[in-house]
């Protein structure tokens, strides 16, 4: 089941750290810097709470730390594509499928032979 958990709170933990690192772009653009980097911390604290666990539970699952991290980055993108479109209003590019293939292809030689002896 943790191998599951995995992932999901990898997705909720992108969710925060999107907005953290880039909602003030929209929500804040009028506010002082310094207002912008208090609420990014403050959401940021969430973003830790979900990635720690999640880290944690992949690691005693049976992920390995490179697993992990492209695992993380291939989320990432995802997250940050729905973010950009929908909340930030920005147009999908061609830029943003090349870029995913290459996170598909980082994950192809991350996960190959994961359940097969070498």
């Amino acid at each position: 089941m943790d191998k599951l958990w995995t992932p999901l709170l990898l997705i909720g933990s992108n969710i925060f750290m999107t907005y953290a690192w880039y909602g003030h772009l929209k929500d804040a653009k009028d506010k002082a810097i310094w207002f912008a980097v208090v609420v990014s911390w403050g959401v940021a604290f969430f973003e830790y709470c979900l990635q720690v666990p999640a880290n944690r539970m992949g690691a005693q699952s049976g992920y390995s730390l490179g697993q992990l991290k492209v695992m993380q980055e291939v989320i990432t993108m995802a997250v940050f594509a729905a973010f950009a479109m929908f909340y930030m209003g920005e147009k999908l590019k061609l830029d943003f499928l090349w870029a995913g293939l290459c996170l598909v292809g980082a994950a192809f030689f991350m996960f190959r032979g994961v359940g097969n002896p070498a």
